[in-house]
């Protein structure tokens, strides 16, 4: 691979995988402009288990109290906001990846189209700017007294978030925005649902990595970049994600969704008209 095409590809992959705008839309997009080969699994996993690191980094802190928290819960039964946050991950995560691992191969058959995943960014899109014009706009003029935070979840919102979370398995929903989405509608804040969704994307993104994994052990002849570029594609895309999680927290707090509603809804226009 060319120094280029690793710079561009770990950027996208870093800035996307968080953003509510469907990094699988931007990498469609590439071969529009270029003329680069799939980038193949191997690249794959090195850019998401930069994301992974990345995401790591950033709730360090969190990530290891709610670990602690977690193995009390099972040792001395001591179910703490902690804990309860951290089996609210575990549970989160089993239904993507139960309709994942069942629907694989008819997602990746039928419904990879650039048409279908303009669809996809326009009205996954509008519902989120419904969702943060509605809910989470309300949130910030009551200074969060009628909302929640990620620690304070019922069942009921971690049960919502985790059946939105199987939608992101459409092409062009974007992991992120949905389940952000049903995190505003559910009743969580606007940083709730953000940070909620970035410690939802550890066990997705390890669990993505890993059938990635099992797909190159049974392929023994897929092609591998460079050592040298699958080391700066992990350090781009963690750096460009840590930065992007930095950011976002900070901009959806003074601004909210609506920006990014804008640029899917433009992004979802160009997809049909290119790809239709």
């Amino acid at each position: 691979m060319q120094w280029l095409e690793v710079l561009i590809l770990s950027l996208i992959q870093g800035l996307t995988e968080f953003l509510p705008v469907s990094s699988s839309a931007h990498l469609l997009l590439l071969p529009v402009f270029t003329d680069w080969p799939d980038q193949g699994l191997v690249f794959d996993i090195a850019v998401h288990f930069g994301s992974l690191l990345a995401v790591l980094a950033y709730f360090r802190k969190e990530v290891w109290g709610l670990i602690r928290a977690w193995i009390k819960s099972l040792t001395y039964r001591e179910m703490t906001s902690e804990a309860r946050l951290a089996w609210a991950i575990l549970w989160a995560t089993i239904p993507v990846g139960l309709v994942g691992l069942l629907a694989k191969g008819f997602i990746e058959t039928h419904m990879r189209s650039g048409v279908y995943m303009g669809y996809s960014l326009i009205i996954f899109g509008l519902l989120l700017g419904w969702a943060d014009w509605r809910y989470g706009r309300r949130c910030e003029l009551n200074q969060g007294k009628t909302c929640r935070s990620e620690y304070e979840m019922s069942a009921k919102q971690i049960l919502g978030i985790a059946l939105a979370q199987t939608l992101a398995l459409i092409p062009g929903t974007s992991r992120s925005g949905i389940t952000m989405t049903a995190g505003l509608m559910l009743g969580l804040t606007r940083e709730a649902s953000a940070r909620f969704s970035f410690l939802l994307s550890i066990p997705v993104i390890f669990l993505a990595a890993m059938l990635q994994s099992l797909e190159i052990v049974t392929e023994p002849s897929v092609e591998a970049p460079s050592p040298s570029s699958l080391i700066w594609a992990v350090l781009i895309s963690a750096v460009s994600a840590y930065a992007c999680i930095h950011i976002f927290l900070g901009f959806i707090r003074r601004v909210g969704m609506q920006p990014f509603v804008i640029y899917r809804v433009l992004l979802g226009a160009y997809l049909i008209y290119v790809f239709s």
